[in-house]
């Protein structure tokens, strides 16, 4: 029984074993194999390190996914670090293998020869290391880039220069495309941040150690000390190394590195004893778990492997190669489980269409790396972050990130990932600098260990030394001074630093000018210019210019005489013509106000019309000294007469005060005031010589033949005291400083007018984009806001003991204008206009029936005549000529002399002994007048009565028995 059972379970297993079997062949006849080539260079360590993380991310791939039909099969193939190399290794894997996805190669200048291969042959390639912009194009829908590209990190860069503030960077690059490439955008991204490249430095792939020695010399001589490096490995580390034997890598140089050598600086052991102090931009990679397991992994797979090769660190690159190796292996399963079948064919369209297949798969891949998120945008890995790293000691060490969301350098990236901007300008952690440095380097020095000083120019005049004096001395030196010169050196005291110099003289003679000294500065003859040189627009487009240290402007010069008028008319010159003829109407209005409220009352302003108009004006002219006889008798009147009054004191007290000033007081006034006034006169202009203010003149209309040229004071002088009509001039126009100091010299004789046009002042000149500028500017700044400016004014421009200041100096007209009491006039004048509306208001209130008649037969004309008429009459009923019959009659005056004006030898007026109602009943006796023009028999006696009537009955006792 026993037996039998044996033999049952030996034939299962012999089942199980056959069923095995025959699963695992049947599993092996669906497996599909997918050629893909590998082009990397396999003589460098790196090439080795690329291979091993293809290797092991397939190895990984296929462990996780046992179950997936497709495996790539790798076709490696050496590039020999070359172009031709790369491209035959392509064209070969293209060609004769027929891979359907070729990894590598690793350069960018190999990546460029390559894309067109798989263009033609619609096979994708995919670099994990080519970072170069210029593969950017889209020319080709078959490269894919898996690395980062050089185009973010610039910014990066650029974001280090901005924080400490460097103006002036070199970069250093390789000759080729890989370093060509990077450049113009490495030149606008340092734009954006105010940083200018004076120089590009150059270095050959190739070159020998004396060449990189000869091109280091160069920058030595140079004051730029901010220096990028943009090179492979290689290179790098032999040009490091003889920067520090040439003493680069000291106190005050600054090293910055792209991640080509960033990204490699822990397999870089061997030299980075002389990179000490350098700044490396890195790509960043978060330091997950699972990385560093892989690391560890990597580093025995790789030592096993290779044990020949040590200190091989593994780089961003290796571990971009290995998620480009899951990447082609998940597109290449998602083609095949579309149904596309993966069998050899010869004919161009498989290709074709399989290329495409998978150029679409790999371009949705999406998932969680090695080396982070990877994620495709236009065929482009998208990661911008960086990470900021000082060497020091025996390796990098991480002092800060840049990412766009921040746009600067910060310190931590959580500061980035909450939101938060950084507004520090050093907001990193404390780096070491070349020469075990803790001070920031100010990014520039004088090379003083080469025997090189600033070639300063000078300008060499003739006329005003007092700004710039060049004397020979016996021992055949040059002194230089005045005062341009003892502000510069005044600036230099406060700069933070040395500056060592030497002064240059530039003759300013036989046709040289000013401009001339400018552009010896732009073609590098001079490393500065140190004078008196005026800011001007068309000069910055070739130098730079410090802030300014004197005045602006340009300003007119004129001789000055005393004005004290002594013509017939000088009476005339207190007040201007407008307010005479303002002063003149206001005298004839108010005579005519009194006039109208005083006639009907006052005999003083009533008889014949030429009597009335005469009194009127008499009265109101005589007011001008108060000696006015009539009197005023209505409130209204004497209203008016109140603030007429007052202004006539205030203005012939200020007339008396100009004339007095006039007659009296020198007044000593520029003979001309305005630049227009020169032009209508057709007068002679002087300027400096080889200035810039004849250009300006010119533009101002002045005839070249009216333009004469100085260039000591002394000619000036000699020019303006004879006058433009003897050969001379009548003005001389230029720069504030210059006739500061011109006036100061002849201040009895000259004034200052101006400034007539705009300027920026005297200023330092220096190459455009120097680092000088800003550091000299601040120490101008602090130096004109501090006495000692003052003191170097006072020194160089001395004053006469009877000087004035000439820029306080304000001349003014010394007529007295309407501007200075048209508020009297208005008041005067709101009165008057007051008092005639409310006399003409009651007058016309008084009448209202005549104007309101209801008779059919007066007509308007008639009743506005008849108002007329009642104006011109007394008004018997005011108390005043009550007063005046009352005592007429006392004295035993005739009824005839009642009514006249004890002051008035004129007849009265025929209306004079009518009143109110006499008027009316003439008014409405006219109405019955016959056409022949006949007076009516019945208006004499209705005339009589109502004289009598309203004459008498109002009129005391004794004067009514008298009447009858």
């Amino acid at each position: 029984m026993s037996s039998m059972e044996n033999q049952n379970r030996t034939i299962l297993l012999l089942f199980s074993w056959i069923f095995m079997v025959a699963t695992m062949v049947a599993a092996s006849t669906t497996i599909i194999p997918v050629n893909v080539g590998v082009v990397v260079d396999l003589d460098e360590p790196s090439g080795k390190m690329y291979l091993s993380c293809i290797e092991m991310a397939l190895s990984d791939f296929y462990a996780i996914h046992a179950d997936y039909k497709t495996r790539l099969v790798l076709n490696t193939r050496n590039s020999n670090g070359d172009v031709v190399g790369a491209a035959a290794a392509a064209l070969d894997l293209i060609k004769n293998v027929e891979v359907k996805v070729i990894l590598g190669p690793v350069s960018s200048m190999q990546a460029s020869f390559v894309v067109n291969l798989g263009e033609k042959a619609h096979v994708p390639i995919i670099s994990f290391s080519a970072t170069s912009p210029s593969l950017t194009s889209p020319r080709s829908s078959f490269f894919f880039r898996f690395a980062q590209n050089d185009l973010n990190q610039v910014k990066a860069i650029s974001g280090i220069v901005q924080n400490f503030g460097w103006r002036r960077v070199v970069p250093i690059y390789v000759d080729n495309m890989y370093g060509e490439g990077v450049i113009p955008f490495l030149i606008d991204a340092l734009q954006d941040v105010d940083a200018h490249i004076p120089y590009r430095s150059l270095i050959h792939e190739l070159a020998t150690d004396d060449q990189i020695e000869k091109e280091l010399y160069k920058l030595m001589t140079m004051q730029t000390r901010v220096f990028i490096v943009h090179m492979m490995p290689n290179l790098s580390s032999r040009l490091f190394a003889k920067a520090k034997e040439m003493g680069m890598m000291s106190e005050g140089f600054v090293w910055i590195t792209t991640n080509s050598i960033g990204n490699n600086l822990r397999s870089m052991a061997s030299v980075l004893d002389s990179m000490q102090g350098l700044l490396g931009v890195e790509t960043y990679i978060p330091r997950t778990l699972k990385l560093r397991q892989f690391i560890s992994m990597w580093k025995k797979q790789f030592q096993q492997d290779n044990p020949k090769i040590i200190d091989v660190e593994l780089d961003a690159f290796g571990l971009r190669a290995y998620d480009a190796a899951f990447a082609v292996a998940m597109a290449v399963e998602k083609v095949a489980n579309a149904g596309f079948k993966f069998q050899k064919r010869n004919a161009s369209s498989f290709n074709s269409h399989y290329g495409s297949k998978l150029s679409h798969a790999l371009s949705i891949i999406n998932f969680k790396g090695m080396a982070g998120d990877f994620n495709l945008v236009d065929r482009q890995l998208q990661v911008s972050t960086f990470k900021i790293v000082n060497v020091n000691g025996y390796g990098p060490r991480t002092v800060g990130y840049w990412t766009p969301e921040n746009g600067r350098v910060v310190k931590r990236l959580k500061s980035t990932r909450n939101g938060t901007k950084s507004t520090s300008k050093c907001d990193l952690r404390p780096i070491i600098w070349p020469g075990e440095s803790l001070s920031v380097p100010k990014g520039w020095e004088i090379p003083i260990n080469i025997g090189t000083k600033l070639r300063i120019g000078v300008p060499m005049r003739e006329g005003f030394q007092e700004f710039v004096k060049v004397t020979n001395t016996s021992t055949n030196t040059v002194d230089v001074t005045g005062f341009s010169i003892d502000v510069f050196k005044a600036v230099l005291e406060i700069l933070p630093y040395a500056l060592p110099y030497d002064f240059v003289p530039f003759a300013i003679a036989n046709g040289s000018t000013y401009n001339d000294l400018v552009y010896q500065v732009h073609d590098g003859k001079f490393d500065a210019v140190v004078g008196d040189i005026t800011i001007r627009a068309n000069r910055s487009l070739y130098v730079g210019f410090t802030m300014p240290y004197t005045e602006s402007g340009v300003v007119m010069v004129v001789p000055i005489q005393d004005k004290r008028t002594k013509s017939a008319w000088v009476f005339l010159k207190p007040l201007t013509w407008d307010l005479w003829m303002t002063t003149l109407c206001f005298f004839i209005f108010i005579g005519f106000v009194i006039w109208v409220l005083e006639h009907r009352i006052n005999d003083d302003f009533r008889g014949s019309p030429s009597h009335q108009v005469g009194t009127s004006f008499w009265f109101s002219f005589s007011t001008m000294v108060f000696s006015q006889r009539e009197k005023v008798v209505s409130n209204l009147a004497r209203f008016v007469m109140i603030i007429w009054i007052f202004v006539v004191l205030i203005v012939t007290q200020s007339y008396t005060a100009s004339l007095a000033s006039l007659l009296t007081v020198q007044q000593l006034q520029p003979t001309i005031t305005d630049i227009d006034d020169l032009l209508r006169n057709r007068d002679n202009v002087g300027y400096m010589t080889s200035s810039f203010v004849y250009d300006l003149l010119r533009q101002k209309g002045f005839h070249a033949s009216r333009l004469k040229d100085y260039g000591a004071m002394e000619e000036i002088d000699e020019a303006l005291s004879k006058g433009s009509a003897n050969g001379g001039i009548a003005a001389i126009v230029h720069e504030t400083p210059y006739m500061k100091l011109f006036v100061a010299k002849y201040c009895s004789k000259y004034t200052m007018i101006g400034p007539i046009f705009k300027t920026d002042g005297f200023g330092f000149i220096f190459p455009k984009g120097s680092p000088l500028i800003p550091d000299v500017s601040q120490a101008i700044l602090n130096l004109t806001e501090g006495e000692k400016i003052m003191n170097i004014e006072d020194e160089w421009m001395k004053k006469e003991n009877n000087c004035k200041d000439p820029s306080t100096e304000k001349f003014y007209s010394n007529s007295l204008g309407l501007e200075s009491f048209w508020g009297l006039f208005l008041i005067a004048g709101v009165a008057s206009v007051f008092a005639l509306l409310i006399f003409a208001t009651s007058f016309l209130h008084k009448h209202k029936q005549v104007l309101m008649s209801s008779d059919s037969r007066a007509s308007k004309w008639k009743r506005i005549r008849t108002i007329f008429k009642i104006f011109n009459e007394k008004e018997l009923s005011s108390h005043t000529l009550k007063s005046s019959r009352h005592e007429a009659r006392i004295a035993g005056a005739p009824d005839h002399e009642v009514n006249a004006s004890p002051n008035n030898n004129w007849p009265e007026s025929p209306f004079s002994y009518t009143n109110q109602t006499d008027a009316t009943s003439v008014f409405y006796g006219e109405q019955e007048t016959p056409s022949h023009g006949q007076a009516s028999p019945e208006i004499v006696p209705t005339f009589e009565l109502a004289a009598f009537t309203n004459q008498e009955m109002h009129a005391t006792p004794e004067i009514a028995q008298e009447r009858v």
